[in-house]
């Protein structure tokens, strides 16, 4: 379980592998010491299991597996040595829930169809984007409701049909890879936990 805050970016040293199974290390600043064998991390978004790690050059780097269904649903299959991802350890009971629940299951690819810099605000430039869901997605994405995007936890601030729009603050654009972020990229999208339950229980009570 995650809170969709990022705590650092990491990058892609090396990935081999096709489409059934891609090996993945990832260099990351975090501390050596703290990565255990089987350890969750979400990277970019998918919670994926630690089978190998050790000490790097920024700190350490460790590796995963990502298998067919996590290659298929999200856009791992595209990351290559130099890319770059959101990390954020599993949350440990008694930490802070700054964001929302994350469970790092990515139930699709949202394109980004707009970005657009917003100035004049007391934190500096900020950036507006507009992003399209898939049609069995949408029904999940309410105004002022939570998504998780490439891993990062954001407010929906307008849904328009099967397009949303959220707001990066310039701290947020910073601390994760949104700044490089440009339309016609796709991100990896979680809907919100509550929504999705809330939506099968309405479907069975019909």
């Amino acid at each position: 379980m995650f809170t969709g805050l990022v705590s650092d970016i990491g990058r892609v040293a090396a990935a081999e592998g096709g489409e059934r199974l891609r090996k993945l290390r990832i260099e990351s600043g975090y501390d050596p010491a703290t990565i255990a064998l089987g350890a969750s991390i979400a990277c970019g978004g998918p919670c994926l299991t630690v089978t190998a790690s050790g000490p790097g050059e920024r700190g350490a780097w460790f590796e995963v597996d990502v298998a067919a269904e996590t290659l298929a649903r999200t856009n791992a299959a595209g990351w290559r040595p130099g890319t770059r991802l959101n990390l954020e350890r599993s949350l440990r009971i008694g930490d802070e829930l700054g964001g929302h629940l994350v469970t790092g299951h990515v139930d699709g690819l949202a394109e980004i169809v707009s970005r657009e810099e917003v100035t004049g605000g007391d934190w500096g430039e900020s950036v507006h984007f507009r992003l399209r869901a898939p049609q069995p997605l949408a029904r999940f994405i309410a105004e002022k409701g939570s998504v998780a995007l490439d891993g990062t936890s954001l407010t929906v601030n307008e849904v328009r049909g099967l397009e949303f729009s959220v707001l990066l603050i310039p701290h947020t654009l910073t601390v994760t890879t949104w700044g490089d972020r440009q339309p016609g990229d796709r991100v990896n999208l979680e809907v919100d936990l509550m929504a999705r339950y809330a939506a099968r229980l309405t479907e069975a009570g019909a």
